[in-house]
């Protein structure tokens, strides 16, 4: 079961469960030099919880050095495979990532939030679709999970898939990558783009910058008959793929977005003092979280959101802090807020209120703000 905390509410001691599961590591596996393959087994009691949606993520933690942080990873599993598997990629100064590929063990277990995220549609088996994606390095993680789950589930659609890396060396998943392409001849073709490598054709060296995404899909990609594009990887790279696929006549609507935010270090926000109420510079915020609200005053001009309610000792959701994994999504119930980034959520969320509360800071007087909806 998740593990719980107590907080206090009008004199006595209500039970809040906390979002973490315990996941044992059943196996670990080298995927390139730098980047491992994590199995993850749940408790019998929560595996209903861990019943994943394809291009989904958990979002883990741990301390090091007596401060809290927190990572998200992308799933990347097929919904039909009955097994739990995260990428990670080591970052350079990465903490987290660092220690799963130098330290972790079979054996050993992770905290983990349930699987969440937005970075998929819905399936039908009967539909005909032509898919594309595009993936930077480790960001093929969510994508070969939408791969694998889309072939499976809708047997009459075809996926493309442009994978840029640096070399031959770094692609992660080449092995299953050719195996889904043995297994769904026809249906699957796959087009590598290498930044140090040099073949017989120049369109498939150097970087996925616009002019190299214009020219693949002017020459070797068909944009014109898909229905839907998925984009995971840096964010200069998802900018130029975005609009060059755009440009090649797909609309907004049928391009999903996955930025990965490595650099982020997502640690949890120590205490602040309490802000000063002067002239109309303070918000009176209510915050609610598993059914419980908890009501405190926030200066406008400071805090996000989430960095006050952390400074209540509140267990409010988040990862990686830079507006891009969507784990402290929330709704605004009452109040205005200015979200800064906003790298997670589609325009038909935050039309109905929705914000990122790590990037949202208050504008009006009182604010409600209602992590569970």
């Amino acid at each position: 079961m998740p593990q719980a905390h107590w907080i206090e509410q009008a004199g006595g001691k209500l039970l809040v469960m906390a979002q973490f599961y315990p996941l044992r590591v059943s196996d670990i596996r080298r995927e390139t030099r730098d980047a491992v393959v994590v199995t993850l087994e749940p408790p019998a009691d929560c595996a209903g919880d861990f019943k994943f949606i394809q291009g989904q993520y958990l979002t883990f933690r741990r301390r090091f050095d007596d401060q809290e942080l927190r990572r998200s990873y992308s799933i990347c599993a097929g919904r039909d495979e009955g097994v739990l598997r995260v990428g990670i990629k080591q970052v350079e100064g990465g903490w987290f990532s660092s220690w799963a590929n130098e330290e972790l063990n079979v054996g050993d277990t992770l905290e983990a939030m349930a699987p969440m995220g937005n970075f998929h549609i819905p399936l039908d088996p009967d539909k005909k679709r032509n898919y594309l994606a595009f993936a930077g390095g480790s960001g093929i993680t969510p994508v070969i999970s939408l791969i694998k789950t889309m072939l499976a589930e809708e047997p009459q659609s075809t996926f493309t898939l442009v994978y840029g890396n640096r070399s031959a060396n770094a692609i992660m998943f080449r092995e299953e990558l050719e195996d889904v392409k043995n297994t769904h001849m026809g249906r699957f073709n796959i087009v590598h783009v290498l930044e140090t490598e040099t073949g017989e054709f120049d369109l498939f060296s150097g970087i996925l910058d616009r002019e190299k995404c214009d020219m693949l899909l002017e020459r070797w990609v068909d944009a014109k008959n898909a229905d839907f594009a998925f984009i995971c990887g840096p964010e200069p790279m998802m900018l130029a793929v975005a609009e060059s696929l755009k440009a090649h006549g797909l609309s907004e609507s049928q391009i999903k977005f996955e930025l990965f935010a490595s650099a982020q270090p997502g640690k949890a926000k120590k205490r602040a003092p309490k802000p000063q109420s002067a002239g109309g510079s303070v918000c009176r915020t209510q915050v609610i979280l598993d059914g419980v609200r908890q009501d405190f005053d926030m200066a406008k001009n400071g805090q996000s959101v989430l960095e006050a309610a952390l400074a209540e000792d509140m267990d409010v959701p988040f990862a990686c802090t830079a507006g891009v994994c969507s784990t402290c999504r929330a709704k605004i119930i009452e109040g205005e807020v200015e979200m800064q980034a906003n790298f997670a959520l589609e325009d038909y969320e935050v039309e109905r209120g929705y914000v990122l509360t790590c990037q949202s800071r208050p504008l009006s007087d009182r604010l409600i703000v209602d992590y569970d909806q």
